[in-house]
């Protein structure tokens, strides 16, 4: 399994890779799951009903445990991530998710011959992962500047008391936020993107199946869990 997603046609100069295909379907599952949601809603829930009700209500009480009044916006945040990037995780075990094959029109010289997976996991994609983690960090700070005002914000890393020792610390934390960029996008790329060439080597697939999709959803919590802390102390007004 190669690193790069395999590219399926263009679109205007515009690659359509699988994984952007895949992720194209993540986006379709999760509308479908609301609507489907939304026509179950009922003051006797069934199974489908029961299930999202707990994950939303698990995951708006460990936000406004944490961030107090500010669960408003960070919650849906948070409900969004997890949802997205689980789907995402989870798809690629639908049997015969990555048996399916396609033949781009240059497939013979690109020495593939027996064509390309038509689809593949979304998050072993580095662009896919780095894309979720500029969305999170730059919404971070959004609404640190939104609501601690902008001095504040500067002051987070800029500050004329004692200057020289605060320049170095304002220095150090403004660092700690570009290496959120690194430290969200190579952690889930790595687990997910380990993980299928994983299952293509072992013979215990059925077990290795059952761990995988365990760190899928593992990936997703802390994902979210990272950005729900993230949000709240940036937001933090006395720094």
């Amino acid at each position: 399994m190669q690193i790069s997603p395999q590219v399926l046609f263009t679109i205007a100069d515009f690659p359509v890779t699988n994984t952007v295909l895949v992720t194209l379907i993540v986006d379709i599952i999760i509308v479908l799951l609301i609507v489907a949601v939304n026509k179950m809603m009922s003051l006797r829930p069934g199974r489908l009903q029961n299930a999202a009700e707990s994950v939303m209500n698990y995951f708006y009480s460990s936000t406004k445990d944490i961030a107090g009044d500010r669960v408003s916006f960070i919650y849906p945040w948070v409900l969004s991530f997890f949802i997205f990037i689980l789907i995402a995780n989870l798809i690629e075990f639908i049997p015969g998710f990555e048996s399916i094959r396609f033949f781009p029109h240059n497939a013979a010289a690109a020495g593939e011959e027996h064509g390309v997976p038509l689809f593949r996991a979304a998050a072993s994609d580095l662009n896919f992962t780095l894309a979720l983690a500029v969305i999170s960090v730059v919404m971070s700070h959004y609404y640190s500047i939104k609501y601690t005002g902008i001095k504040s914000y500067i002051g987070r890393f800029v500050s004329l008391k004692m200057f020289g020792l605060f320049l170095l610390v304002g220095m150090i934390e403004l660092m700690s936020e570009f290496v959120k960029f690194i430290s969200f996008s190579f952690r889930l790329f790595g687990n997910i993107f380990a993980g299928d060439i994983a299952l293509g080597v072992t013979k215990y697939f059925f077990v290795m199946s059952a761990f995988e999709m365990f760190v899928g959803f593992i990936q997703a919590f802390v994902f979210a869990m990272l950005t729900m802390a993230f949000t709240t102390v940036l937001t933090e007004k006395s720094h």
